[in-house]
């Protein structure tokens, strides 16, 4: 049986708050890897809150674009879409647009996923840029100082899919996943990869979500419909950041503090 893992939750009372949450916990994790080893490595995926949060940590405006230690940033990606660059739904290109134009952070730190090869041979090139990257050896692997997922209404996460074949793989870094449902291919991180990571981090909003993230949180496990309960860190430890909305259906929480972000409530549970 899988060792138990702590999930706090913290629920603000609207997105923009969750946003923000995410902002702050960005900025604090690279700090203290970048004082800690001189580097920081974070893994970052697509969807609405990161696209937000991106924004607040350019923001020329905001506490965040001149105080992040950019330069000791290296920056990952846990999935992408098989599409260039340039194609609007890109998880680096909006990323791009949103963040990496706007912030000193070296082109040389960057290190996106190639959406617009053939899906097999950009999984290929990215496992080999983990390796080379981080100097991995043999079966080791990557461990990202802060990885960022998102929840799909369907219970995925990364481009790990209900039903995919990917949801079973536990040799490879990196995979080319093919999604039936979609009609498409997807490059994700493995579920070890992402176990591996020292901080994991859910970023999840809207009425919409609210009853699948009671079903992967509370719910009997059921990984092949339910790809996002397969995110079970190896430290025994997962964070969700919630707005009221999304965190609707989970058990009762307490108040920690009101501030003039809005209130923010705790809970926690085992899974």
């Amino acid at each position: 049986m899988a060792k138990p893992v702590t999930v706090t939750y913290e629920v603000w009372a609207t997105k923009e708050a969750t946003a923000l949450a995410l902002a702050r916990l960005f900025a604090r994790k690279v700090e203290e890897a970048a004082a800690k080893r001189g580097v920081a490595r974070v893994a970052v995926s697509g969807g609405s809150t990161p696209q937000a949060t991106f924004a607040l940590l350019a923001d020329p405006a905001g506490p965040f674009a001149t105080t992040v230690p950019w330069d000791k940033l290296h920056l990952y990606w846990v999935d992408e879409r098989c599409v260039g660059p340039e194609h609007p739904e890109s998880n680096y290109g909006v990323c791009r647009e949103l963040l990496l134009s706007k912030v000193p952070l070296p082109a040389t730190n960057v290190y996106r996923m190639e959406g617009e090869l053939d899906p097999e041979e950009a999984a290929a090139r990215y496992e080999s840029v983990l390796r080379n990257s981080m100097k991995l050896e043999g079966a080791e692997s990557p461990a990202f100082d802060l990885l960022l997922l998102g929840m799909g209404p369907d219970g995925h996460t990364a481009s790990l899919f209900p039903h995919t074949e990917g949801l079973e793989v536990i040799n490879r870094l990196v995979i080319a996943n093919h999604v039936p449902q979609k009609d498409t291919w997807r490059i994700s991180l493995t579920a070890p990869v992402i176990n591996a990571a020292t901080e994991v981090v859910f970023a999840v909003e809207g009425a919409g979500k609210a009853s699948i993230l009671a079903e992967v949180l509370t719910g009997p496990r059921d990984v092949e419909r339910l790809p996002s309960q397969l995110i079970r860190p190896t430290n025994g430890k997962l964070l969700f950041l919630l707005d009221d909305a999304a965190a609707a259906e989970l058990p009762e929480t307490h108040e920690v503090f009101v501030s003039s972000d809005g209130s923010r409530r705790i809970g926690t549970l085992e899974i």
